[in-house]
């Protein structure tokens, strides 16, 4: 439809201002999102260009509009083309970027865009599944048991079969020492996480089952988890 097509409605979105707001506010916003009508819409005022907003509010119906009005003013326009569920569900946004502003606005640009380049960029070469491995291992390596959870959980809800998660963790056994292995990331979380599937699976339970348990019990709500 375009932006020209609804710009006059503007003036009748419900304002939400998340600048400063601390932790995650995704999941509030996600609600009001999936609560507004067609032919109704959001104003999102955010310190950065909100740019991980973008793609669930299109999985949702809406187009979006964004314009900068400050050194550190967004002002992201939503309207709501139709009504739908997500076809595909988009788990653990980058709440953690919204952080970086409360250091300085400018680094909070720089990471957003940083984090979309590394993410969403059509020149990146390899699937997105392979790259959260990528990013599992770089975090298990780097001590970051936190976010190598999540990417786990990120890549089997994007649908990565979990005999890649089988030779990922032989790989680490190999590289980082049984010892290490046996210690450090067999108690972890991620490994709790990588359990799970692999018992649920013996149980016959399907992908969407378990994808719901692993969001419940490896999601936003578990302290180790989230950010």
């Amino acid at each position: 439809m375009g932006y020209e097509k609804w710009s006059d409605k503007v003036s009748t979105f419900k304002r939400v201002d998340v600048r400063g707001i601390q932790g995650n506010f995704f999941p509030g916003l996600k609600k009001q999102a999936m609560d507004t009508e067609v032919g109704s819409g959001l104003e999102i005022i955010q310190s950065f260009n909100p740019i991980p907003l973008y793609e669930v509010m299109e999985e949702l119906g809406f187009e979006h509009y964004t314009e900068q009005r400050g050194e550190a003013e967004f002002h992201a326009f939503f309207y709501r083309t139709e009504k739908r569920e997500m076809e595909k569900d988009i788990p653990m946004r980058p709440a953690a970027l919204t952080n970086m502003p409360l250091i300085d606005e400018s680094l909070g640009k720089i990471a957003v865009g940083f984090w979309d380049l590394t993410w969403n960029d059509k020149k990146r070469y390899l699937p997105y599944e392979t790259r959260l491995l990528l990013s599992l291992t770089n975090a298990v390596g780097a001590g970051r048991m936190r976010q190598a959870t999540r990417e786990l959980v990120k890549a089997y809800i994007h649908g990565l079969d979990s005999r890649a998660f089988d030779d990922v963790f032989e790989l680490l056994a190999w590289n980082q020492g049984i010892g290490y292995f046996s210690s450090e990331i067999g108690p972890s979380t991620l490994f709790q996480a990588y359990k799970t599937i692999k018992h649920m699976e013996k149980q016959g339970k399907d992908r969407s089952e378990i994808a719901e348990m692993l969001k419940e019990k490896f999601g936003e709500k578990n302290p180790d988890v989230k950010v």
